[in-house]
Parts: C-alpha cells; structure tokens; sequence
C-alpha cells in the first residue's frame, strides 16, 4: 500500500515591514501616548503620515513654543512623558524654552525633531543645526536616529530616559529620510522604571528623627506623585496631626482644605510661611530638594546643623541647597507606601505647632469681600466671585508674574496636579498649559490666570482650543505693564520706569475672534456678571472664555 506522500510546510511568512516613522508611531501607542503636540515641518511628514488614521490624537498648534508648553504641562498631568513634534532649526529653537521649562520643573517630555537628511549633514543645509551642541546641556539625553531599524529602540530609550531617576526632557533627531526607510515592524517593549524605596535603615532613621522633632514639617513638590499616594500621605499627615508645605507653584499634593496644609513656599512667599525653614526643627522634602527658590537663593537653612530629610528619587541632589542629614532614594508613592506602616505616637507638641500654622494659613486664604467696590476693576473682586463657583476637582494653570499670586492665595488647588506652572518663572506658559489640561480633563474646570504681557507670548494658542474644543476660562489681568519687573526696578532703581510699560489691544476682542467668549471688564461693579457670563459661555455653549480685566498698577495680592 502506498504512503501518502507528507504534507509541505506552510511557507513562512514574510515579517511585517513598516517605514521607520510608522513604526514610532507605534512604539508611541504602545507607550500609552494620547496625544502629540505638533507643528508640523516637511523633515518628519512620514511620521505625520503614520499619526494618520492612528488613535494618538494630533494637536496642531500654531506656535512650537507653544506646543513645548503643552506637551511639558501633559508629562506634569500623567507622569509619562508629554510629546512634542517640531521641524529643525527655527522650529527647535523655538521650542527650546518648554525644554527649559522640563529641565528645572523635572517634568518627563519627549520632543522629536525633523532633520536634514543624512547624506546632507555638514553642508550648511537648509535650516541645518546641531541638534546635540544646541540641546545636550539642557535635556537627559538627546538622541539621533541614524539607524532606522533601531526606530521602536530609540522611543523606549528615550521614554526610559525621560522617567527614571529625576524626570525630565528628552530629545530625539529624526533625519527626514531615514524615518522613510523600511524596517521590521516588530516593538521594543517599554523598559520598566524603578521606583526606589525606603530600606529598613531609612525607615529606622526618619522614625527616630520624627520622635525627636517638636517641629516638623513636610513640604511636598515635583511632578512624580499619583493622585493615589497623595491621598495616602494626605491622610497620614492628618491622622498625625503634622504640618506640609507645598513647593512654589507646586500647590495640591496636600489639599487647600486638608487641617495639615500651611501654605505655598517660595518666590514671594506668604507671611504664615516666610520663617517656616528656619523654625522647624525637621524638615522632610518628598519629591524635590530645597533648592533656589525655596531658600530664597541659597540663603534660608543653610545652617549645616539643621536636620533635613531629602525624599527623591535623584541620588544626585542636583538642585539642592543648604544641609543634607539624610537621603532617601524613592519615589514618592513608594516613600509614602513605607511611611504609613511606620509606628508613630502623636506629640502634643505637634498638634499646636500644626494648629498655630493651619490657622495663618486660613487667614491667609479667606476669600475678600464679593460685593464689588466703587472704581476699578480689582482682581480680589474677581477671585471671591469666582471660586465658590468651583467644582472639588478645579485646575489652575500659571505662567509667571505677580498675577499669580491671587491663584496662591485663593485659588483651591484639592488634588495632585491642580496646579499646573512654570517654576523656572517661564512667560508664555498659561493658555497652552491650560488647553492641555482642558484636553485631558474635558470635564473639569480648568482656570488660567495671565497677566497682559504673558498672555501676548501664546495667546494665538486660542485658535488651537478653539479647533479641538478646549473649553479653559482664561483671566488676563490688565495693568499695562510687566509688573514683576517693575517690582524689582522700584526696589533697585526707584521712581526710574524703564522698559516695562505696556500698550495693549483688546484681548476680549481677539478671544472672540479666535472663536471664544470674550468680555472686557474695566469697573468693578461689572465683575460678578462678566464671571457668571463667561462660566455660562463654556458650560452651555462648549467655548473658551476669556476675561479681559483692566486693573490698577501697584496692586498686588500680598
């Protein structure tokens, strides 16, 4: 009897190719990434050509500094990096001061960039530049792609970069015709982080030095929290009755109403926080270091016999100032997973140290009279008729300048990441941080509050919450000048104005041009109606709205 004869193999299959910009795009989903921030440039259309169609969302802004400070306020929002997506040349330059941003705020962000082609390359091409001379000294690590098969290998890489240890801003080089190439369309898996943690030594030292302390305080800050461990550490601070700071510009780890809360510290800093540093006998910084700004430019506790627990996850220290008694190499949601198994009577002394602060700091925070004065329009009028309008899970966003001073001291930042700012004083920061924050919130209250000269460095930025539906209120406080600086030119050069004072256009006018609602306010009385107009504005009609607030010069919030 004949065998039949044995079946053929099947025939391989032929491994799946991609261009190397699609197969980013896929490391990109793979990585958890929503959305890109993006001005598009012809050196990287393959990659926009992969984003097509993919469920990433492309945010198509007008300015690649605003894009920079989109992406750098979505890496603060969700710990994985933000994206941003600019051209070479003009286009990175301009997106160099949301890399800044990153750097000294330790935000985790990736921002890729279109290059020249390869066989171009030190020929003074068209827009050419050196992408590691411009930006090595300010990013983790900036990466070239030369080797398009290595294309899913260098987006780990630089999401890995961009996380562990102290996070902060990657940059990674696209040369426009090798992101054309074809490779294996096979994925690098994301490279795990480590989170650090306390060992039983670190756990037995900072035991014994909170028995000891009468004083202690903890002061809370960067960007590496989950909403999870700040609800922890927030309890456990008031089941032991035991006070915390908040970094500058850094507000809502601790909860604005939690009885533990004593205020913001830095630049500017509030009464009830101004000898904090020197009075307390213990100082626990979880997820930053004492750095500048906190000690008023290396100036505060730096007396070496002052006891500081330092909690990072950067064994570097970089950016600290003053004594070091002990360092605990951790993330904060694992520092806080160790400390709240820790057995820790509660102090008398503790209980009136945290009273005596909470109360200053509630003082503080009282909002001022809602009845309108007679005059001109004030911010304090509009602050008091606007926060008791504002849901538990309100956001702010902040550039920089003396305007932000009423957010710090009124505004109710209640969860990690309600406040979301440039802590290296970057202008220009405010609209884009809170169309991202809009974006990845739609549900939320997101406010931002810009004085008349920040708002003018991305104010445009309102034609992109206009086209993907961003809905923040945006508050332009109007005094016709850069008042921070003048605040220091009186202090230096009194009664000697130079170079700060403004003239400017009607921002209500141009948010309704962009699209939004927009009011301009210059008397008081009107106040209470244009904030009940502008929230009505973004609740039923799904716009942004903006108030355009005349103030007076001179007047500060504290």
């Amino acid at each position: 009897m004949t065998q039949p004869a044995p079946l053929a193999p099947p025939a391989a299959r032929e491994p799946e190719v991609k261009s190397a910009g699609h197969v980013i795009v896929d490391s990109l989903i793979a990585h958890g990434v929503k959305r890109t921030y993006v001005v598009p440039g012809e050196s990287f259309l393959d990659v926009l050509d992969g984003l097509h169609n993919s469920p990433i969302e492309t945010v198509v802004c007008r300015h690649e500094g605003g894009a920079a400070y989109m992406a750098e306020a979505d890496g603060k929002m969700n710990q994985l990096p933000g994206v941003a997506m600019v051209t070479r040349g003009p286009g990175a330059a301009n997106a160099n001061v949301g890399l800044h941003t990153a750097w000294q705020d330790s935000t985790p962000m990736v921002l890729f960039v279109g290059l020249i082609p390869f066989e171009h390359r030190d020929r003074e091409a068209f827009q050419e530049f050196d992408i590691k001379a411009w930006f090595n000294t300010g990013a983790k690590r900036v990466m070239v792609l030369d080797h398009p098969e290595r294309a899913s290998e260098i987006v780990a890489e630089a999401f890995f970069a961009a996380m562990s240890g102290r996070p902060g801003p990657v940059v990674v080089g696209l040369p426009e015709d090798i992101i054309r190439k074809e490779v294996s369309a096979s994925l690098h898996p994301p490279i795990p982080v480590a989170p650090g943690g306390m060992t039983v030594t670190d756990w037995k030292a900072l035991q014994a030095a909170l028995k000891e302390a009468d004083k202690p305080l903890f002061v809370t800050g960067g960007n590496d929290w989950t909403q999870e461990g700040a609800d922890t550490l927030t309890r456990w601070l008031e089941e032991h009755h035991l006070p915390a700071a908040a970094e500058w510009r850094c507000e809502g780890t601790i909860s604005f109403d939690s009885p533990s809360y004593v205020g913001p510290i830095g630049y500017g800093r509030p009464k009830p926080t101004y000898d904090l540093l020197e009075e307390t006998d213990l100082l626990v910084f979880v997820g930053t270091v004492p750095g500048d700004v906190i000690t008023d430019g290396f100036v505060v506790r730096q007396d070496w016999e002052k006891k500081n627990f330092l909690v990072t996850i950067d064994p570097s220290l970089r950016g600290r100032s003053g004594p070091v008694s002990y360092q605990i190499v951790a993330k904060p949601d694992v520092f806080v997973r160790d400390l709240v198994m820790m057995d820790l009577p509660v102090k008398e002394e503790w209980k009136a140290w945290t009273s005596r602060m909470r109360g200053e700091q509630e003082k503080f925070a009282a909002l001022p009279p809602a009845e309108p004065a007679t005059g001109q329009a004030r911010m304090d009028t509009l602050m008091a008729n606007l926060v008791p309008t504002l849901p538990e899970d309100a956001m702010i966003t902040l550039g920089a300048g003396e305007h932000t001073n009423w957010a710090h001291r009124y505004f109710p930042t209640r969860r990690y990441a309600s406040m979301l700012s440039a802590r290296n004083g970057s202008m220009g920061y405010s609209v884009p941080s809170a169309i991202a924050a809009s974006l990845a919130h739609p549900g939320r209250r997101v406010v931002t509050i810009a004085g008349d000269g920040e708002f003018m460095m991305n104010g445009q930025e309102l034609a992109t919450a206009a086209q993907y539906g961003a809905t923040p209120l945006v508050v332009v406080m109007d005094n016709q000048e850069y008042g921070t600086i003048r605040t220091h030119q009186e202090r230096h050069y009194p009664e000697r104005i130079s170079g700060t004072q403004l003239k400017n256009p009607d921002f209500a006018l141009m948010a309704q041009a962009f699209g939004g609602f927009g009011v301009r306010v210059e008397n008081d009385a009107d106040v209470p109606a244009a904030v009940e107009a502008a929230l009505k504005a973004i609740d039923e009609e799904g716009k942004f709205a903006l108030i355009h607030l005349i103030v007076e010069q001179r007047v500060k919030a504290y």
